[in-house]
């Protein structure tokens, strides 16, 4: 057991029970910490598949309308028409701290601030189904930089939950009960020991006054 290498003294005690007091407190806080991460964890779940089902439709959607306009188009025109991109698009990311957790969060700046400055190529020789995949895009771009953002931000907060769950674990099973052993075992020595020293003081009282009556008698 741990309370056998525990130095039975005063001064030993006093620190134990400053550190079950730490400890204690600490296990609160983490637990709280914990529970708000679920909570907010669960929120960004929620949101991610609600935003994922939408991308997918959005991506679903561009993949058929490219599909169309293949069809409708000779394939030497068609990577003509997008080899060079019009538009630029400047991603500028930064982080945001949710309970400890430093979660990315994506921006973004365009060369234009024309919407509608993404096609590339000219309207005469290419279809409208082309136009319409190349616009499908660009709307579910802000919605697919979102959806990177929530995910990755629910792997951060995910392995944040593990390690405050482990963290709590150790306090609540280990730090805390051996700290409690610790401090019964210190507790029944110096009592023992007390009742030791008094036991010791009451015979050396006896063998004293005992002591005092031969001497008298002898007097």
């Amino acid at each position: 057991m741990a309370t056998a290498q525990v130095t039975p003294t005063r001064m030993e005690l006093t620190r134990l029970k400053k550190k079950l007091v730490t400890a204690t407190r600490g296990h609160k806080l983490l637990k709280d910490k914990r529970d708000e991460l679920m909570r907010q964890f669960l929120d960004l779940v929620r949101e991610n598949m609600e935003l994922r089902k939408k991308v997918e439709d959005g991506i679903r959607r561009a993949n058929v309308n490219f599909v169309i306009a293949k069809a409708g188009m000779d394939e030497q025109t068609l990577n003509a028409a997008l080899m060079a991109p019009k538009q630029e698009v400047e991603l500028n990311v930064t982080e945001k701290n949710v309970m400890s957790v430093n979660i990315p969060s994506y921006t973004t700046k365009t060369r234009t601030a024309d919407p509608n400055d993404i096609y590339s190529y000219g309207f005469a020789f290419t279809s409208g189904d082309l136009d319409e995949a190349v616009k499908s895009l660009s709307d579910i771009l802000p919605d697919m930089l979102k959806l990177a953002e929530i995910e990755k931000g629910c792997q951060l907060m995910a392995a944040e939950i593990e390690k405050t769950r482990r963290r709590v674990n150790a306090l609540e099973h280990v730090i805390i009960p051996e700290a409690r052993r610790s401090i019964k075992y210190i507790t029944m020595k110096l009592d023992e020991n007390e009742r030791s020293s008094q036991i010791r003081l009451m015979k050396v009282k006896d063998m004293m006054l005992e002591e005092a009556h031969h001497y008298k008698e002898r007097a």
